[in-house]
């Protein structure tokens, strides 16, 4: 037996000893950057995708890096864009083709940046009942289930009887340059439905088309659709779920299956305010980096809690339950047809915050195919596009910031990327054609229905190539 002071030196010891292996394992304190500006407000869309702005607020990832941080909603996408533009915001959760669009001058022209791309995957595409009943005969069935994914082709009878009785098929996405746009374009196009072309004098996006898609902000789609005005949409979650849960339409494909992680969201800023305020754009960076860790850590361990964050009135306001359907892991297709897509929303693996430049040359050749970019531009072109609005190095460097700080790991970031992904192969996308960034224009001509290489719109017909 220790005598007592042996013991008290033991204790002691013992103490110290854990204290040290704690201290050790904890982040270590960084310096906190000299910020240019500390209170900041951010805008969103009610979308379950501006999940990170949520987390890096309510769990003090903007405090720890020393900003003072307002959310505040917006009603629409355009709303939100000209209010980061005139500096009412100081950045906000945007449609990734929204700084690439603004930066082209394609509709408000302003140069917007984006230092972060906000996720992958996230949105489905939801017909009404009798839209789906109607497709339901040209699906094929396993064990009395649709086998998936659906594709388009089982659409086309559908609209082309909409077209033999002279009804038009109408679709509902967000915005003229929003990923739900392109994706419900590019399922539509791989069923050989034509979903139209934009031109320089008619920005309807409706020449030539079979279904007319038409813009509804994303909390009006289920209403709209049950009002008979469109007969489908793309949107993010909640807004497929609340259709299955509402019982007045079916998704029937998730964004994840016509292209597996494609990017989504970014967070956009006025190339003004990142010169202005480098610290403070860093600051905000590396915040938003902890949220999208936190978001997919340990296997999406935190979803739950983010869930019940999300539905509150001041994010999403959705029911819990709804928004739980799709952000846990799982999606609901027909009611009790829920199946397991654990990457339906991703945040932070398979490098979803690193602001590639082949995802935004995907966008621009979108853009290009459908008609919004109204003429042919070269490689070069694309490229140079792509890395005047999304910025790597800053993205590193908040990442490097981290990775001293002990948040992150080392691994958890493409260091030695050029900016482009490898390319994306023909299985992971619904209509077998391969993606490479580095190859636009190759891109463009390899699609079956959309502009070539050197074609135009010119009044109700294509012109050249």
């Amino acid at each position: 037996m220790l005598p007592k002071t042996g013991k008290l030196r033991a204790l002691l010891t013992a103490g110290l000893t854990a204290f040290t292996a704690a201290a050790t394992a904890l982040p270590a304190i960084a310096e906190m950057l000299d910020v240019e500006k500390d209170e900041l407000k951010l805008g969103f869309i009610k979308l379950t995708d501006m999940a990170p702005l949520a987390i890096a607020y309510e769990k003090g990832f903007f405090e720890d890096e020393g900003l003072f941080v307002t959310l505040e909603p917006q009603a629409n996408w355009k709303v939100l864009l000209d209010r980061v533009i005139t500096g009412e915001l100081d950045g906000a959760h945007m449609l990734a083709g929204q700084p690439l669009a603004a930066t082209i001058g394609f509709g408000t022209k302003a140069h917007i940046v984006t230092p972060f791309s906000m996720d992958l995957n996230g949105n489905g595409i939801t017909v009404s009942n009798e839209v789906w009943a109607m497709m339901k005969e040209h699906i094929p069935h396993e064990d009395g289930k649709p086998v998936h994914p659906i594709k388009a082709d089982a659409l086309k009878p559908v609209v082309e009887q909409f077209k033999s009785e002279g009804k038009s098929f109408n679709m509902g996405m967000v915005f003229p340059v929003s990923t739900h746009n392109y994706e419900l374009r590019y399922w539509l196009a791989a069923g050989d439905i034509h979903p139209g072309f934009y031109s320089t004098t008619d920005v309807s996006g409706q020449i030539m088309a079979e279904a007319l898609l038409s813009v509804t902000p994303p909390p009006q789609m289920p209403s709209t659709l049950e009002a008979g005005t469109i007969h489908g949409y793309c949107v993010g979650e909640p807004w497929n779920q609340q259709a299955v849960f509402k019982g007045i339409g079916v998704p029937v494909i998730t964004d994840y299956q016509i292209w597996k992680n494609n990017p989504e969201k970014v967070f956009g800023l006025t190339k003004a305010f990142t010169e202005q305020n480098p610290n403070t754009t860093l600051a905000l960076t590396k915040a938003l980096i902890r949220a999208a860790q936190w978001l997919d850590e340990n296997d999406n361990a935190n979803r739950a809690e983010a869930v019940e964050i999300l539905a509150r009135s001041e994010y999403v306001g959705a029911d819990a339950e709804v928004i739980a359907n799709s952000m846990t892991g799982t999606f609901e297709y027909e009611k009790g047809d829920k199946r397991a897509v654990p990457d339906f929303n991703v945040f932070f693996r398979y490098h979803a915050t690193y602001p590639y430049y082949s995802d935004a040359v995907w966008y621009l050749t979108q853009m290009r195919r459908w008609g919004q970019i109204a003429e042919h531009k070269d490689d070069a072109w694309y490229d140079e596009t792509a890395k005047s609005v999304y910025l790597p190095d800053i993205y590193l460097k908040a990442a490097r910031m981290l990775v001293d700080e002990g948040y992150v790991s080392e691994t958890d970031f493409p260091w030695e990327s050029d900016g482009y992904r490898a390319p994306t192969p023909a299985a992971d996308i619904i209509d077998g054609i391969p993606y490479d960034g580095t190859k636009p224009n190759a891109y463009i001509d390899s699609l079956s229905i959309g502009l070539k290489s050197k074609q135009v719109v010119a009044g109700n017909k294509l012109v050249g190539g």
